[in-house]
C-alpha cells in the first residue's frame, strides 16, 4: 500500500481513468504543460496528449459548456475550474444544462461530467479565491456533490464519479493538498452517497466535512483523553447524502453538532440538522449546535482569516455545551 499526497492520489484517480476508457479527458485553464495551478495534472498532457489533455482560455463557462456538450454525446469530461469563486461564472451551464438534461431527455440520455474545483481558506487567498460554495449545488436536483477528505477517498470517489453518469461537482480543500495517507495499490472504487465514520464514539456526533474532518479528528483525540467519547461523520457525499449514517450515530450519541468552514446561513448544516430534527428528534439528549464561518466575505488578512475558519476554541465550546444538557 502506498503512501500518496492527496494531490498525487487525485492525479492518480485521473491517470488510471484516463488508461482505461479513452472517451474520458480533462479540460481546464493551464492544465496541460503547466500541469494545474496545484499541479494535479501535472504530465497526462505527455501521456494523453493535447486532445485529451485540453488546455483552455480564461473562461469557466466556456470549460462547462464543453463538458456538457461532450458529456452529451458519450464522452466523459472532468472539467477543472481553478477556484470555487469562479463557478459562478458557470453556473448557467451547471444549473441549467448539466443539471437538468436527462430530466428534459426523459432519462433518455445521461450526462456524465466531472467538474473539479477548489475551496475554502487558509492560504491568505482573500475574498474571490477562498470561498465554500457547495450548498448552492446541493440544492440543486439532477447534480451529485462529492467533499474528500483524505487521500484514500479522494482517488475512491473521483474514480467513482467519473464513472457515474450523472454531473459531479467535485469540491477539494485546497489545504489537503499536501495531506498524506495510504491508498492501495490495487484499483479500488469509493462508492457515492455512503458516509464515512472516521472515528467511532459514544457521547457526541459531529458531523464534518474536508478540512473540518482532521480538526474534528484533532480534538476528538485530545477530549478522548479526558474521557469524553467523540463520533466524526465525514458524509464524504452531500447529495445524495448518507442519512441513514447520520442518524444511526445520533440515535446511539443523543447529542449532534455540525462543523463545516461554509459561512453559516444556508449552508450544508442547516440540511443536516433539519434531518436530525425532523427523523430523530426523539433520540436528542441537547440542542443541536453547528459551528460555521461568520456570514461575512473571507478575509485576506492572515490573522482575522484565521479568525474566520471554524476554530479549536468554537468546536471545543459547542462540544462542552452539548454534554453539559
Amino acid at each position: 500500500m502506498a503512501v500518496l499526497t492527496f494531490a498525487e492520489a487525485l492525479r492518480q484517480a485521473l491517470r488510471e481513468e484516463m488508461r482505461k476508457d479513452e472517451k474520458v479527458f480533462i479540460i481546464g485553464e493551464d492544465i496541460g504543460n503547466y500541469g494545474g495551478v496545484f499541479k494535479i495534472t501535472n504530465g497526462l498532457l505527455e501521456e494523453f496528449g493535447e486532445k485529451r489533455v485540453i488546455d483552455t482560455p480564461l473562461s469557466e463557462s466556456a470549460i462547462a459548456g464543453a463538458c456538457v456538450g461532450a458529456a452529451l454525446v458519450g464522452m466523459r469530461p472532468v472539467g477543472e475550474i481553478m477556484f470555487a469563486d469562479e463557478i459562478t461564472i458557470a453556473m448557467d451551464q451547471i444549473v441549467n444544462n448539466a443539471a437538468k438534461a436527462k430530466y428534459l431527455y426523459g432519462g433518455a440520455k445521461s450526462i456524465p461530467l466531472v467538474i473539479r474545483t477548489t475551496y475554502g481558506a487558509g492560504l491568505g487567498l482573500g475574498t474571490h479565491h477562498s470561498q465554500s460554495l457547495e450548498a448552492w449545488f446541493v440544492h440543486v436536483p439532477g447534480l451529485v456533490v462529492v467533499i474528500p477528505s483524505t487521500p484514500y477517498d479522494a482517488k475512491g470517489l473521483l474514480k467513482s464519479s467519473i464513472r457515474n453518469d450523472n454531473p459531479v461537482i467535485f469540491f477539494e480543500h485546497k489545504m489537503l493538498y499536501p495531506l498524506k495517507g495510504q491508498v492501495p495499490d490495487e484499483e479500488y472504487l469509493v462508492p457515492l452517497g455512503k458516509a464515512d465514520i472516521k472515528r467511532e464514539g459514544s457521547d457526541v456526533t459531529i458531523v464534518a466535512t474536508g478540512a473540518m474532518v482532521h480538526r474534528v479528528l484533532k480534538i476528538a483525540e485530545n477530549l478522548g483523553k479526558e474521557g469524553i467519547s467523540i463520533e466524526v461523520v465525514d458524509s464524504r457525499t452531500l447529495l445524495p447524502l448518507d442519512k441513514s449514517a447520520i442518524l444511526d450515530s445520533v440515535e446511539k450519541t443523543g447529542r449532534l453538532i455540525i462543523v463545516e468552514e461554509a459561512c453559516r446561513t444556508g449552508n450544508f448544516g442547516g440540511e443536516v440538522a433539519a434531518i436530525v430534527a425532523e427523523e430523530a428528534f426523539d433520540f436528542l439528549k441537547a440542542p443541536i449546535k453547528r459551528v460555521a464561518a461568520p456570514d461575512t466575505p473571507v478575509p485576506a488578512n492572515r490573522f482575522l482569516e484565521s479568525l474566520f475558519i471554524p476554530n479549536e476554541k468554537k468546536i471545543t465550546d459547542a462540544i462542552n455545551f452539548v454534554l453539559s444538557c
